[in-house]
């Protein structure tokens, strides 16, 4: 009982972290434009209806602060970034896509419920 309310904790802590790194209404939907490849903020910033640039910002920022995304600015006038998803960045597709189709299973009664 003991090992099984361990295992249920560490699960628990795990899907903490996981929900942390790409929780939010925002953070999901980069990881998908980047998943498509580099970006620059503004072409990120027309992707994603509604954030502001305040937004997009501090999102970017935490993930790359958590390694999920590389930020390389060019030495150039005007200021030239691009961002990339990491390695790290790219192993969430399967989680994405998994979170994807539940999605499609369930939505139906999910939102039959409403």
């Amino acid at each position: 009982m003991k090992a099984e309310a361990e295992n249920h904790s560490r699960l628990t802590c795990e899907v903490e972290t996981t929900l942390r790194v790409i929780g939010g209404r925002w953070k999901v939907l980069i990881i998908k434009e980047l998943m498509e490849g580099v970006k620059r903020f503004g072409e990120l910033q027309r992707a994603l209806d509604g954030i502001t640039q305040k937004m997009l910002t501090q999102q970017l920022r935490e993930m790359e602060e958590d390694g999920i995304l590389h930020r390389k600015v060019y030495p150039q006038i005007p200021p030239k970034v691009e961002y990339s998803l990491t390695p790290l960045g790219e192993s969430l597709q399967p989680i994405l896509y998994a979170m994807h189709e539940w999605g499609v299973k369930h939505s139906f009664e999910i939102n039959r419920k409403k």
